[in-house]
């Protein structure tokens, strides 16, 4: 016998999911192990039973074969039907969505997905065998999805519950019938309770996690006390809250969490309970109330991860300089590295402070040569590395600080800027339990769960596997270890990409190289920069670095780099979006670091520079900024905008080497429109600023837009010849102006010799090509054949994509797909024992048979044979 059951006390998720299970399942029985929730009877009562299920007692437990379990996989939690898991050759069946515990019962068929409800993932399997629903089973089953994810409210909601709900509201769910059994009034001992819960609250900070704890007593049973937590907490707008209350024989625990820092589900189970981390409960039988409060304040102050300390959010190193230095030279290195204030050590111990200010009225006063010492501030306050962030925030806050050294020992080990408590502050309050308007929900920022959440959805198991072997080596050298950069913004776009680079604060090539060791790959490290390719045995590479800043001597110059924080590392990226980091090491696994705005500008479609001498440090951003918007759909922001056509006006593309804007060219011309990135530029004048010869008209637009059309057909042929993309880009940019302007061009964009002689002669050939093919006469393939055979291919292809007239397309065509592969039946080693002496000649008689072929005048060896005997007669020798 098949038997469908769910847990004790079944409410609407366990409920729907039998019901759901019994289309799984046609032959199987349906039985609960106990009672039903309150809301779940008041429903049957109301509607009727769900679907025909056994009463316990006519059941012969010991004949079944097959259990199917839904919604529970604790034996604790079967109540009667605990029995049942001792019987002989017992098949067991389990579908639920709570996190794994190690008293879980093994099933022979296990379906466990961490989502919202365990209805979830009935309803998608029932959607994959394409099982139809009347309206009335749709809505019970919507019923079990909604009130468990609390009308998708809860953090344990993920996209697959959303799914679920809108293809049962899609099949009939009637959403009036949800909202009458899952918002419904309180009874009069329910609110009885709810009072003297509020009058018996307390709040205990453990770990620095405010947690709200009530006990009492009631002499009589109060049925659906989860439903009287969840009043107390929308009431009292609590982030963590465990109710305990004493009726009859047990006291029983409900626990509510919306913190990741707070798993209620593993403190309930440790109680003899059970749930997820975020909504638990338990029935403690044999204590006290007393007893019970005292143990569960234990397991907190165990179980609570401790908030954030000032290492947790430090930046690390900080730029130092020694007491010895001069004024002038103080305000030379804040000037280069963009810094406010500076700390001033005297052999590694932090001995005063110079601000920006201090500096800028000293230089005014003629001071630039006297040493920082005599004017930096020696009395400034500090923190250990392992304060907690009330500290900090208390000594920024109440001292007006916006430079907080952390200190260990005398010597400096990171420091905390203002905005860096404020990004933390901010962070605190995506947690907090607040349910915005839909204009305050599109300003949130992605926080840790989330973030998390897509690195499991999103990325390959195995590179989520790399990924936490990266996080694991870095933890054991007590290292931060971050993902950085496209990979980043990717992941955040939804786009794949698994081009990783990860930065290290710390010594990378170190890292790299430990790294390497655990994983069974290689190393290729460049010292001299502080970077490495780690390549692992399945060929996956890695790129990794210190974390490290930059500046720039003079505009448009090459960065020089030295070490610096994570914070520093992504200060010198090219724009906001790009200048986000994902944490893997295990303290911050899975948190964003966005300190300029980036996850907003990618929620709002905008590409923007992080700050204003960007296109002067770096003119090559101004073409990566066109290359980012078009790619992802966005709009340059309209401060960059100005800052580009200033940078523009400025000339300073001028100092940039060809080499480098061709680097950026070729990014380009891989793109999928690089048509719509050219008219971008043309906008701000970009072309011609780079070469007055180069334009971005309509017209360049258009045959760009071909020759990306062309180049897609050519490679659906898997021909063996390819041709160059960026070179065929080009040849089509410079084709209507004059060879040596084209040679001009090709010069300001540092083309190498060989490459400015492929250009040259794919020019020549195309513009030959292009009168040939505008005569008026036959395009046969004979002819098709020895106009194209010697010429470059990008030149064949830039003439198919701008053709004179239709008829040379489909001549080009036929020649690519059909004509270039054709030759004659005879060889050389025919015409040898023809009697013909090796020479140019055989090139002559080949062609020449290889035209007729084409032509169709010739089809076989002996017709080819009489041909040459005929045509080459005087190459023949007389017969003896």
């Amino acid at each position: 016998m098949e038997l469908i059951t769910t847990h004790i006390t079944a409410d609407f998720d366990a409920v729907a999911s039998m019901l759901a299970a019994s289309k799984l399942y046609p032959q199987a029985r349906l039985a609960f192990p106990g009672s039903l929730e309150r809301n779940v009877r008041e429903y049957v009562a109301q509607m009727g039973e769900p679907f025909p299920h056994e009463r316990l007692k006519k059941l012969d437990l010991t004949a079944v074969t097959r259990l199917i379990l839904v919604d529970a996989k604790r034996a604790g939690r079967l109540g009667p039907l605990k029995e049942v898991l001792s019987n002989p050759g017992l098949e067991i069946h389990i579908y639920d969505h709570h996190p794994a515990h190690p008293k879980d019962i093994t099933g022979t068929l296990e379906v466990l997905k961490e989502v919202g409800a365990t209805t979830t993932i009935l309803v998608e399997l029932l959607r994959e065998r394409q099982v139809p629903l009347t309206p009335e089973e749709a809505t019970l089953l919507a019923l079990g999805i909604y009130e468990e994810t609390g009308f998708f409210t809860f953090t344990s909601t993920t996209p697959a519950d959303l799914a679920a709900g809108a293809a049962l509201v899609d099949q009939g769910a009637n959403l009036n019938t949800v909202a009458d059994f899952t918002r419904r009034e309180m009874t009069a001992e329910q609110i009885a309770l709810l009072n003297e819960l509020i009058v018996a609250a307390e709040t205990h900070v453990v770990n620095a996690v405010p947690i709200v704890i009530t006990a009492v007593t009631r002499d009589r049973y109060v049925g659906d006390l989860a439903f009287v937590v969840h009043k107390l907490r929308d009431i009292e707008n609590i982030n963590v809250l465990l109710v305990l209350v004493r009726m009859d024989d047990r006291v029983h625990l409900v626990a509510r969490s919306r913190l990741e820092a707070v798993d209620v589900g593993a403190i309930a189970a440790a109680l003899g309970g059970g749930g997820h981390g975020t909504a638990a409960s338990a029935a403690i039988r044999d204590r006290s109330l007393l007893e019970v409060k005292t143990e569960l304040l234990r397991l907190l102050k165990a179980q609570v991860r401790p908030v954030r300390l000032a290492r947790d959010i430090m930046m690390a190193p900080v730029k130092a300089i020694p007491d010895r230095f001069t004024v002038a030279g103080a305000a030379e290195i804040m000037n280069r590295f963009s810094l406010n204030t500076l700390p001033v050590v005297r052999q590694g111990e932090l001995t005063g402070l110079i601000t920006r200010e201090i500096l800028d009225r000293a230089l005014y006063h003629g001071l630039g040569e006297a040493p920082v010492s005599e004017y930096m501030t020696t009395e400034f306050s500090t923190v250990d590395p392992d304060a907690p962030l009330e500290k900090v925030e208390a000594l920024i806050v109440e001292r007006t600080l916006g430079f907080l050294p952390v200190v260990q020992e005398r010597r400096l080990k990171g420091a905390i800027l203002r905005s860096d408590l404020l990004r933390h502050l901010h962070e605190e309050v995506l947690q907090r339990p607040t349910f915005p308007r839909e204009a305050e929900e599109a300003s949130l920022q992605p926080t840790d769960r989330t973030v998390t959440t897509l690195l499991r959805g999103r990325l390959p198991a195995r590179l989520q596997e790399i990924l936490k072997a990266a996080g694991g080596v870095a933890d054991q050298a007590g290292a931060r270890l971050y993902a950085v950069g496209g990979f980043v913004r990717d992941l955040l776009l939804g786009v794949e990409n698994l081009d990783v680079d990860l930065v290290v604060e710390g010594d990378g090539i170190a890292f790299a190289e430990a790294f390497a060791a655990a994983v069974g790959g290689t190393v290729r490290s460049h010292r001299k920069f502080g970077t490495a390719v780690v390549s692992l045995p399945d060929g996956f590479k890695v790129d990794v670095a210190s974390a490290r800043t930059e500046y720039y001597e003079h505009p448009a110059a090459l960065p020089t780099v030295e070490h610096g924080s994570i914070r520093l590392d992504l200060y010198r990226r090219d724009f906001t979006i790009n200048a986000l980091a994902l944490g893997l090491h295990a303290a911050g696994y899975g948190r964003l670091l966005d300190f300029f705005g980036g996850s907003r500008d990618l929620r709002d479609g905008v590409v923007r520079v992080l700050h204003s001498l960007s296109f002067v440090e770096d003119p090559t951003r101004i073409l990566r900024a066109a290359r980012f918007a078009v790619r992802c759909g966005f709009t340059i922001a309209k401060q960059s905008e100005r800052l580009i056509r200033n940078a523009v006006r400025l000339r300073l593309l001028d100092k940039l080497s060809g080499a480098r804007i061709l680097t950026e060219l070729k990014l380009i011309f891989q793109e999928a429109r690089p048509e719509a990135i050219l008219k971008m530029l043309e906008g701000y004048g970009v072309p011609e600023a780079i070469h007055p010869r180069l334009k971005g008209t309509r017209a360049e637009q258009a045959l760009l837009h071909r020759v990306g059309e062309v180049l897609s057909w050519y490679r659906l042929l898997h021909l063996p010849e390819v041709p160059t993309p960026w070179l065929l880009y080009l040849l089509a940019w410079v084709s209507e102006i004059t060879l040596p302007e084209a040679r001009s061009v090709a010069r300001r964009l540092g083309l190498p010799p060989g490459r400015l002689a492929d250009l040259s002669a794919a020019l020549t050939a195309y513009r030959t090509l292009r009168r040939q093919f505008a005569k008026d006469r036959p395009l046969t393939p004979g002819l098709i054949t020895r106009l194209l055979d010697d010429a470059p291919l990008e030149a064949v292809l830039l003439l198919m994509a701008r053709p004179p007239a239709p008829r040379v397309e489909r001549a080009i065509s036929g020649y690519l797909t059909r004509y270039a592969a054709v030759r004659p039946l005879l060889t050389g080693n025919d015409l040898k024992a023809l009697g013909i002496r090796p020479g140019p000649i055989y090139r002559d008689i080949l062609d020449s048979l290889r035209y007729a072929r084409l032509e169709g005048r010739l089809t076989s060896r002996e017709e080819e044979e009489q041909f040459v005997r005929r045509r080459f007669s005087a190459h023949i020798p007389a017969a003896d």
